[in-house]
């Protein structure tokens, strides 16, 4: 995803403006004591950059469903909402606060031809970009267990990850498919854990609801928050009342955090 010097995450450029030195101060970087064993990472948002796939289907599938030209702007009030870090949740109860009463299932399938693409049409899944390279999470490898917690579905997380160079270095990958209750519920976190030491483990997130997840595990929780990304002040707020470590533009950066 972009940093702050370059277009505003989140939003389409041009979209949204705000000058420079009106946002709220990323904490500094410091030694999080004691350094954890387990580094588990959310995927959307901190390892992919999913604006053109997951949540540009969201859009189009809600102007589908709705025949309203929905911005995106109200996208990312509604993803910032908990219980809406599933894709589909947040189109039902969107399309349904619109006037236009909309399942789950219903929500799924017609998000599904936006996604993978139908009648010829390409989807857009294969806008996805990584944010994170395989060195990097090579050399966090050298020195943590990395784990994988998404809100994706199995077929979607092999999709983008099993030609990825990256993904051999992750011992756990739990996706929506591997667990009973999906985000906010700490089910996949505790499923990474085992029994283990919650205290050992930190969690990278980038969702209301992956913080949520980790304070019911009782896991450390840093939120990827880039400098820009609409809602700033009310998600820096949030992040913070969720009990979060630090707020980071990219992943990456926590490495400065792990020294």
């Amino acid at each position: 995803m972009a940093d702050s010097e370059t277009v505003l995450a989140g939003l389409k450029p041009g979209a949204y403006n705000i000058q420079r030195g009106t946002l709220p101060t990323l904490r500094r970087p410091k030694r999080l004591e004691p350094i954890p064993e387990i580094l588990i990472f959310d995927v959307d948002g901190v390892l992919v950059d999913v604006r053109e796939s997951f949540l540009r289907s969201a859009l189009e599938t809600m102007r589908s469903l709705t025949g309203k030209r929905v911005t995106w702007a109200e996208l990312y009030k509604w993803k910032n909402k908990s219980g809406n870090n599933d894709d589909w949740s947040m189109v039902s109860n969107w399309a349904t606060a619109l006037g236009r009463p909309t399942s789950y299932e219903e929500a799924r399938d017609a998000f599904q031809q936006f996604y993978w693409g139908c009648d010829g049409r390409p989807g857009n899944v294969r806008r996805e970009k990584m944010l994170v390279t395989p060195k990097q999470v090579e050399q966090w490898a050298t020195r943590f267990e990395l784990d994988l917690f998404t809100g994706r579905t199995r077929q979607e997380f092999a999709y983008t990850f099993e030609r990825w160079a990256g993904t051999r270095q992750f011992r756990t990958v739990v996706t929506m498919d591997d667990v009973a209750r999906k985000k906010p519920h700490p089910d996949g976190l505790l499923k990474i854990l085992g029994g283990r030491d919650p205290g050992t483990a930190l969690y990278v997130g980038d969702n209301v609801d992956d913080g949520l997840a980790a304070r019911a595990a009782r896991v450390r929780f840093i939120a990827i928050l880039p400098a820009g990304i609409y809602g700033y002040r009310q998600r820096a707020a949030k992040f913070r009342e969720l009990g979060a470590l630090a707020l980071l533009p990219r992943a990456t950066a926590i490495t400065s955090w792990l020294k």
